[in-house]
């Protein structure tokens, strides 16, 4: 079981900030920026890359939360970004597909 998996499961702690049937969004553990949460779907998909067509509709979900959470952390007017990163040489390091959410700085380009 992954790492994302554990924390579905309660079996690691996680300071969770939404949660729904689908969708589980909690504080990353080394913030990149004061606002930095990951968005990921409770079903276990280790990455983009193997995604199949009827994972569109959890795709838009993980999005459309991370533009609700940016809202809420007054981060919507001012800026954000969202990240998929995608296999090792994108520096996914977790292989359960998650969308990063981060903002409440100005956040340089390219990324790095």
């Amino acid at each position: 079981m992954c790492l994302f998996c554990k924390i579905i499961a309660r079996e690691i702690p996680a300071s969770i900030v939404y949660e729904d049937d689908r969708v589980l969004a909690f504080d990353d553990i080394n913030p990149q920026a004061p606002t930095h949460v990951l968005v990921i779907p409770k079903r276990h998909i280790g990455t983009l890359s193997e995604l199949q067509p009827d994972d569109d509709g959890i795709v838009g979900e993980l999005v459309r939360r991370a533009a609700i959470l940016a809202g809420e952390r007054g981060i919507a007017i001012s800026g954000f970004r969202t990240v998929f990163n995608t296999n090792r040489d994108a520096g996914q390091t977790v292989f359960h597909i998650h969308l990063h959410l981060l903002g409440g700085r100005g956040l340089a380009w390219p990324p790095g």
